[in-house]
């Protein structure tokens, strides 16, 4: 059901999200040395936006998302860019890694979007994948919304929350509180595998 919707917003272009543009927090990560070209996976990859940046910048980048419309724009974006060879994405679950064509250690995560709308039963499972492949030291960048409503689905994770979560495969580096398009309250999240 939920690849059924997600393939629907695609399709009807209601994606806010895909502003094509990496956020200035990414870019400062990437471009400020703070983790050298490494490996890299995008949770919730989109269209490809961040694949594209990182495999720009001499990673090798692995995206998954749920929506195969989505993956599908990804690919031929990554195709035009002459960057088959660093990124490849896959159309799948985020909570569902090792069934994914997605293995070894990354130095680099990021989720910007799409572990806050992943419900709570499964939101364990994710954690427990990405602590699995990611290589100790490596950092993880979240962006998620406060809880709140959006197209209809409860979403947002909570500060406190997040934390639980992560821990203790992860430590808490900080959090840079925010607004999101008016009044919804966002944070990103900075986490180290440890």
């Amino acid at each position: 059901m939920q690849r059924l919707l997600w393939n629907l917003i695609y399709l009807f272009g209601k994606t806010p999200w895909d502003t094509g543009i990496t956020p200035p927090e990414v870019r400062a990560v990437v471009e400020g040395g703070r983790v050298p070209p490494g490996r890299a996976l995008d949770l919730g990859c989109g269209t490809g936006t961040n694949v594209i940046y990182l495999a720009r910048h001499d990673f090798d980048v692995a995206g998954v998302d749920l929506s195969s419309r989505a993956i599908a724009t990804a690919r031929r974006k990554i195709e035009r860019a002459g960057l088959t060879m660093r990124a490849r994405v896959h159309a799948g679950d985020v909570t569902r890694l090792e069934t994914l064509p997605v293995t070894g250690l990354f130095d680099l995560a990021l989720d910007i979007g799409c572990l806050h709308t992943v419900d709570a039963p499964s939101r364990p499972r994710y954690a427990e994948g990405l602590a699995r492949s990611m290589r100790p030291g490596g950092l993880y960048m979240l962006y998620a919304f406060d809880s709140c409503a959006r197209m209809g689905l409860r979403v947002g994770l909570l500060p406190q929350d997040a934390e639980r979560l992560l821990t203790p495969a992860f430590t808490l580096l900080n959090v840079d509180y925010g607004q999101d398009r008016g009044d919804v309250g966002s944070a990103w999240y900075m986490f180290q595998k440890t």
